[in-house]
């Protein structure tokens, strides 16, 4: 059961809005997540950005959270860069502002986060990595690109079955300008809109 902020929220997306050219970029998610599902396979979905601190992290969270909604079992959500750094204090700010339940487990140049979205499931980990870090699988998993510079500087990711772009623009040309916190959100809210589109469209 998800917390209800959270449910809320995820009623009030309009996956409407988004546009014929996003839903044909999205199309290949919807491919894999569904041929994983129906042979009742597990599906480990990689999001990857260069740094993994703003964009896959997002991504990685709301995929968790849109297969829990939509009651999608065996789906396992995990994030990566071609460099690891720290996952960026204002995605978790952002996270908790829309009800998610945030615990630093622990500190330091690259801190660990407990990202809890229910009561019940086991929290998403957050923290900077790369994409191939033990804490990630080895294979069988998609890589899904979230950002254009990681999709063009990683033509090959080892042990994918598939390699998916879906980018979205960097939050982070925001950063300490006044429309920060309000541009996060935006695009957190954009990932969630298109992975609950994704997730709609996976027939259990």
């Amino acid at each position: 059961m998800l917390y209800q902020p959270i449910k809320t929220q995820i009623e009030q997306l309009n996956t409407n809005s988004i546009s014929k050219e996003r839903k044909t970029i999205l199309q290949p998610l919807i491919d894999f997540v569904q041929l994983k599902v129906t042979n009742k396979s597990r599906v480990n979905l990689n999001f990857i950005c260069t740094h993994n601190s703003r964009r896959s992290h997002l991504s990685q969270v709301w995929a968790q959270v849109m297969a829990s909604y939509f009651e999608i079992d065996n789906v396992y959500s995990y994030s990566g860069g071609t460099e690891a750094t720290a996952l960026f204090p204002m995605v978790a700010k952002t996270l908790e502002n829309t009800g998610f339940k945030i615990e630093m487990l622990s500190n330091g140049t690259n801190p660990v986060y407990s990202i809890k979205y229910s009561k019940n499931a086991h929290p998403v980990i957050g923290f900077s990595k790369t994409f191939d870090a033990q804490f990630n699988p080895i294979s069988e998993f998609t890589a899904i690109m979230t950002c254009s510079n990681a999709d063009k500087g990683c033509p090959f990711i080892a042990g994918a079955e598939k390699r998916i772009p879906i980018t979205y623009e960097d939050p982070k040309a925001f950063d300490n300008a006044p429309q920060q916190l309000e541009k996060y959100n935006e695009r957190s809210l954009q990932i969630a809109t298109e992975l609950k589109y994704v997730f709609s469209n996976i027939v259990n």
